[in-house]
């Protein structure tokens, strides 16, 4: 199904998905790092305080909203007549591994929530290999959408 209304904005439509990735991406990439700097302070300091406060305003105010623009404007360009060619095998790819990013920003937000509750379960070394996963699934989503193997 697509939404022949929506060739003339097609432009626009990408433009502002492309903007919305890449502040999702920006708070992808930090949101993690600040969990490697929470771990090294103890729980109910001023400074982990402060950390939680910095997290929270990361998620809420830029992830999040982040996160729905860009689901928002690429179902727009989905429904978009012409931009994507439903027997072509990599945006089966690229959605999954938007999905997985989806995903991953869920399990930052459930961290994020036992930080805030002084419940880290999670050392410095899982938040580095953790901070990776934004990484590689960006690879894989930006290769999909330009090479299109």
């Amino acid at each position: 199904m697509t939404l022949a209304f929506l060739t003339p904005f097609y432009h626009w439509i990408k433009a502002f998905h492309v903007m919305a990735v890449i502040a999702w991406m920006a708070g992808m990439f930090y949101l993690p790092r600040l969990y490697v700097y929470h771990c090294a302070v103890a729980p109910g300091s001023a400074a982990s305080e402060q950390f939680k406060v910095m997290e929270r305003r990361l998620l809420k105010q830029i992830i999040n909203p982040a996160m729905i623009a860009t689901w928002g404007f690429g179902i727009l360009l989905v429904l978009t007549p012409g931009v994507i060619n439903w027997q072509a095998g990599w945006w089966h790819v690229k959605l999954l591994a938007v999905l997985l990013m989806s995903g991953f920003h869920g399990a930052l937000s459930r961290w994020r929530r036992d930080f805030l509750h002084d419940r880290n379960r999670h050392g410095t070394k899982f938040y580095r290999i953790a901070n990776e996963i934004p990484t590689v699934l960006m690879i894989v989503i930006v290769i999909m959408v330009i090479v299109r193997p």
